[in-house]
């Protein structure tokens, strides 16, 4: 197993942690996709799982190896995150910028070689958008940010990637550019956590769903058993219905008020 919490307990406070009791696993070439509503944690426990908030119980590991014995280096060269959105103060380049996640495969004080920038240009062109290289990160616009965030990720050649929301800014035709990027890193080998608010994506490219409600997982499983119309009323207080298109594939029908054809 790649990323493994046992009996963990995260959040702000251990005096009334967010969560508690959570366990599972992501394993090479497998994708898991959590769940659940605004400020149900799912920020706070991807920080977590990835060594940026402390965890408050049980324990975390990353590739057999518990979290808490592994500095950040060593974490970098086997997680990298990709996060919701990423302000910085200074007017780096996109290719300067993604040639930060080679940082961990660094030695102290030494500075990027002709391999490293080779990744870096590599992430770029994988993603389409090589022709931002020499543009500041801070003047391109939020969506081509989620995506040079993504590349700085594949850059860093980890063993497994979490991804918080990463289509969240996106337009549809970046937001399937991700998700075949997803399926892509998992044909790779690499454990893929990520988390989203669209059920419609973890049927697309999940391998496993966990539904994430109050602090604690309501469902667990396959995207087709773990994400149903009850589920999805526990999560989001909506009524929807899980329509199965003519290849097999599910989709997510909400019902909207006073459209034509509402119940």
């Amino acid at each position: 197993m790649i990323l493994e919490a046992r009996d963990l307990a995260f959040g702000w406070s251990a005096a009334s942690p967010l969560g508690r009791g959570l366990s599972f696993g992501v394993d090479a070439g497998e994708i898991v996709c959590v769940l659940g509503p605004n400020g149900g944690g799912k920020t706070t426990l991807f920080r977590t799982l990835t060594g940026l908030l402390p965890a408050l119980g049980g324990e975390i590991r990353l590739a057999g190896d518990a979290l808490a014995s592994l500095d950040r280096a060593a974490i970098a060269r086997r997680v990298a995150v990709v996060p919701q959105s990423h302000q910085i103060v200074f007017p780096f380049a996109v290719e300067d910028f993604v040639l930060m996640g080679r940082t961990a495969h660094l030695a102290l004080f030494a500075t990027p070689g002709r391999a490293d920038r080779a990744a870096a240009q590599a992430a770029l062109a994988e993603l389409g958008i090589a022709h931002l290289a020499g543009r500041s990160y801070n003047a391109i616009s939020g969506g081509e940010r989620q995506l040079v965030l993504f590349a700085r990720a594949l850059a860093q050649a980890p063993r497994a990637i979490v991804l918080d929301e990463p289509t969240a800014s996106l337009d549809f035709g970046n937001q399937v550019k991700v998700l075949q990027m997803l399926r892509g890193l998992a044909s790779r080998g690499l454990a893929v956590l990520v988390s989203t608010h669209d059920p419609d994506h973890a049927f697309l490219v999940a391998d496993r769903a966990l539904l994430l409600h109050d602090g604690a997982f309501v469902a667990a499983g396959a995207p087709h058993e773990a994400i149903t119309p009850a589920t999805l009323r526990l999560l989001y207080g909506v009524e929807a219905e899980i329509a199965t298109l003519p290849d097999g594939r599910a989709l997510c029908v909400p019902r909207v008020a006073g459209r034509r054809g509402a119940a």
